[in-house]
């Protein structure tokens, strides 16, 4: 009966939060079925991009998404994910991130890794021109990675992962030459983010983008839209339409405000729709579904008192219902995690660690009383307001926390105000948002935990976990790499550091008479294959 009280007060909490936002409810996944792409002594497989014919004719869609762009400098390493993955279709690098998670040749035509690890020679694709029509030359592509590893930073990286660059330079033959000052088996992905820009850009790239992606820049509006065409000198694959324009929809409900604009027919496609929307669009559009290819969790400030205590971190995971949060938040279909690494990650996931910490109020009680919290506390959960499905989930874990005496207050804000207070001010105690990685590497999803990375924004701090992390950036036995990631999975896990919950359930909502959609194992918006049928 206590069972069914608590059951009913949740659904409760949770439809009067879903009334302001129109919800229904529906769900189902489809989990990414493809591996990544494995090192091989040191090298990756180098495959050319797929061809596709172009259509009989072109036409323009616009895309509802849910938040502003950070920046349009793809160098800038405090852009969201969402942001860079608008930005994907402007910008590429050397190489670029495929569908399965690997990396393929973009600006690069091949590239060769010593034996070593410590040398990447790239082989620079014949006829590849910006967007403002200049031929790619090896001076841009030193200018880019250059730049990438803090030229223009003050000898700060602008990529994290190129702080183990030791030289940038051109061979006779005019290949471009990374050199590092250790080996590291992932570099190869880092590389995805150095996107080539022009070697004039300086700070004019903010402002005026130039890439050389299927789809150039024409303008801007600040939290309104970006705009982008077709690139008729593309050297790949040319994209179906001829344009695309990215509309922002940002605040509470602004889910709502994009079905009430597909409907209307002001918006041909929206991407990261909560599932609980499903059968409001079902039967009037496509509707595809995959995972989104992140972490949602209560990320927890482990400086902060009560949350530097790791019993109290882990009476806390103890207390959540992780199963019946995400029947409320994706009616079931998301994927529970236990883990800062999601399921299409499938060499480094383990699912094992989402039972870790079944639920069990009692425990969670009894690691209270030992932490000197015997009643209880309270906290509050910061969200991001323009993502509903986190709001969603800081009401839901705020109410399961009553059992065990935790009071916690719901805070929502916009999400420039969470990328600066929470994310880079590390001024919070705890809030749901999610994690993403633009590659299928474990490294960018695990280094952010070392005690001194910059991304490292819970504050968490574990000897053990630092040297793990280490030794695995730095071997050149796969096998052995991966076992250390796995072991500092293990280490989050058992220090609570945060609370990961889930790999949200994604649906793509489009127009029926679009098609051509690829869902990607990384956080990736690829609109140059989208057509009209």
């Amino acid at each position: 009966m206590a069972q069914f009280a608590k059951k009913a007060l949740l659904l409760l909490v949770v439809f009067a939060l879903l009334l302001t936002s129109l919800c229904a409810c529906a769900g189902g996944t489809a989990e990414s079925t493809s591996e990544p792409t494995a090192a091989q002594s040191g090298e990756l497989p180098k495959t050319d991009p797929p061809t596709q014919e172009p259509a009989e004719h072109g036409n323009s869609v616009t895309v509802g998404i849910a938040q502003d762009l950070d920046s349009l400098d793809p160098h800038d390493s405090g852009v969201s994910a969402g942001t860079s993955e608008v930005l994907f279709n402007i910008f590429e690098g050397l190489v670029k991130a495929s569908p399965d998670g690997g990396v393929t040749p973009a600006v690069a035509s091949d590239y060769e890794v010593s034996p070593d690890g410590l040398t990447y020679t790239f082989t620079l694709r014949e006829g590849v021109t910006f967007h403002n029509g200049a031929q790619v030359t090896i001076e841009d592509v030193l200018y880019s990675l250059k730049r990438c590893a803090g030229s223009e930073n003050e000898g700060t990286p602008m990529i994290p992962a190129f702080s183990i660059v030791g030289d940038i330079s051109a061979d006779e033959e005019g290949h471009a030459v990374i050199t590092l000052s250790e080996p590291n088996l992932e570099f190869i992905y880092s590389v995805v983010e150095a996107a080539v820009i022009p070697a004039d850009s300086g700070d004019t790239i903010a402002t005026s983008p130039v890439g050389t992606g299927p789809f150039k820049f024409v303008s801007y509006t600040p939290q309104d839209s970006l705009v982008v065409e077709k690139y008729d000198s593309y050297w790949g694959a040319p994209a179906y339409l001829d344009g695309v324009t990215f509309r922002v929809f940002t605040g509470e409900s602004n889910t709502s405000a994009m079905v009430i604009a597909l409907q209307s027919g002001a918006l041909d496609l929206v991407i990261h729709m909560p599932s609980t929307f499903k059968s409001q669009v079902e039967d009037d559009f496509t509707v595809l579904e995959d995972t989104m290819k992140l972490v949602q969790a209560l990320y927890i400030n482990n400086a902060v008192k009560p949350f530097d205590d790791v019993r109290v971190r882990q009476a806390m995971y103890y207390a959540i219902d992780v199963p019946e949060l995400i029947q409320f938040v994706c009616d079931g279909a998301g994927v529970a995690t236990g883990t800062s690494m999601y399921p299409a990650q499938k060499r480094y996931f383990m699912p094992e660690l989402a039972e870790a910490y079944p639920h069990d109020v009692e425990k969670a009680r009894e690691l209270l009383a030992e932490a000197g919290y015997p009643d209880g506390f309270e906290m509050t959960i910061t969200a991001p307001n323009n993502y509903e499905q986190h709001i969603q989930a800081a009401e839901v874990i705020a109410e399961q926390l009553k059992a065990v005496g935790i009071t916690a207050r719901v805070e929502t804000i916009e999400w420039g105000a969470w990328v600066s207070d929470v994310y880079q001010g590390r001024d919070f105690e705890t809030s749901v948002c999610a994690i993403s990685a633009s590659d299928m590497s474990a490294r960018e999803m695990l280094v952010r935990y070392a005690s001194d990375n910059g991304k490292n924004f819970i504050n968490f701090s574990d000897a053990e976990y630092d040297d793990v992390v280490g030794r695995a950036q730095t071997t050149l036995d796969e096998s052995e790499q991966m076992e250390l990631y796995k072991r500092a999975e293990e280490i989050l896990s058992e220090q609570a550091a945060s609370l990961w919950l889930e790999d949200l359930c994604e649906l793509v909502v489009m127009d029926p008479k679009l098609d051509g959609f690829n869902f990607y194992c990384t956080y990736v918006l690829d609109m140059s294959t989208i057509h009209y049928k």
